[in-house]
């Protein structure tokens, strides 16, 4: 059985997050609790204790230094996890227990980003990552998509946001994710600019804003990142793909797709946009044609690029190789994907 976090409310003293387990891999479960006296009581129990039990009692010792926590015991249920991980679950368990100075826990950068991501390139996949589960994160790029979301959004439970925006965060300065373009997926505002405070200093490639109906949420974006940026502007991003998803959004789509200059392309969610439509949303796509056609012409007269939605059912490769085909037809340039097996239909549908 895994071990699920069950968060406490903020300042009791005790702090847990994370899964454990014999289900569960590349993760750990961390409770954490207040200590008497100076210094940490850490029992850990990992299947790789016997190599790498010093270093992960190391590491925690120095997350938890680092978060200004004084005296806690520490019980920690490690199923393979990474440095990342392991300092972005000690810090969501700190915060909840109200612990600590507020200080940031940032691991390591790996040795060399890739160069940052052009406005104008190809995207013509883009592969979800659920932004709560360290185990996706690590050999996504071996997949080759042309980006990588790290999502805070959709696949992230109400409970596990604080927790999945650290994971992200921690993610984008230690994961390779190859030649992908590192995207991240926020929560709607306004929940999304706190996750804007902290990816955004880890230079993410590109941000994707969901729910977007008026181009003044875009707007608020726009002055969120001039503060955290504070004008310490590079003319290589982050860029911005803002998702339409109601029949308000898409007939705004011209206004939404030029309100900033940091706006690389739009894109549209037919999940939610044909639930606010009140319509089952079918393999053909007929319910969707009109928003479809009208996003790509804004988005050609915006001058952005026009990305389509996912095509939800992962098991049906046929379906997606007529999906993409007609996508491209349409005037898009790319679409989303769930599955990695997606990945390899949709360049072969989007090919120049």
């Amino acid at each position: 059985m895994a071990t699920r976090t069950r968060p406490s409310p903020a300042g009791t003293g005790r702090g847990e997050a994370g899964r454990g387990g014999d289900e569960v891999r590349s993760d750990l479960h961390v409770t954490i609790a207040s200590g008497r006296g100076r210094g940490f009581a850490i029992s850990l129990k990992s299947r790789v204790e016997p190599y790498y039990g010093e270093a992960i009692r190391r590491q925690a010792t120095e997350v938890l230094e680092a978060l200004g926590v004084v005296s806690a015991r520490v019980e920690i249920d490690d199923s393979g996890a990474l440095p990342f991980a392991i300092a972005a679950r000690i810090e969501t368990a700190v915060r909840r227990a109200g612990m600590g100075s507020g200080a940031r826990a940032l691991p390591e950068k790996i040795a060399a980003l890739p160069p940052p991501s052009e406005k104008v390139r190809i995207r013509r996949s883009r592969l979800y990552l659920p932004g709560s589960e360290p185990k996706y994160f690590i050999n996504a790029g071996l997949h080759e998509p042309d980006g990588i979301i790290l999502d805070l959004e959709d696949s992230v439970h109400p409970d596990e946001k604080d927790a999945a925006r650290f994971l992200a965060r921690n993610a984008l300065r230690s994961v390779d994710f190859g030649k992908a373009e590192r995207m991240v997926r926020i929560n709607p505002l306004p929940l999304g600019l706190e996750d804007l405070a902290e990816v955004v200093p880890e230079a993410p490639d590109l941000l994707l804003i969901p729910k977007v109906e008026d181009p003044e949420q875009i707007h608020q974006v726009d002055r969120a990142l001039d503060r955290i940026l504070g004008g310490k502007e590079t003319g290589k991003g982050p860029w911005l793909m803002p998702i339409l998803e109601s029949a308000r959004g898409i007939e705004n789509a011209y206004g939404i797709a030029r309100a900033s200059g940091r706006i690389a392309a739009i894109t549209i969610g037919l999940e939610d946009y044909t639930a606010d439509l009140g319509v089952g949303k079918t393999p053909e796509g007929a319910e969707s044609w009109y928003a479809r056609a009208r996003l790509v012409n804004a988005a050609r007269a915006a001058g952005v690029q026009a990305i389509d939605s996912v095509y939800a059912d992962v098991g049906d490769l046929g379906g997606l190789r007529r999906w993409a085909g007609e996508s491209r037809k349409l005037g898009f340039a790319g679409m989303g994907c769930l599955h990695p097996r997606q990945i390899r239909v949709i360049h072969e549908g989007f090919q120049p």
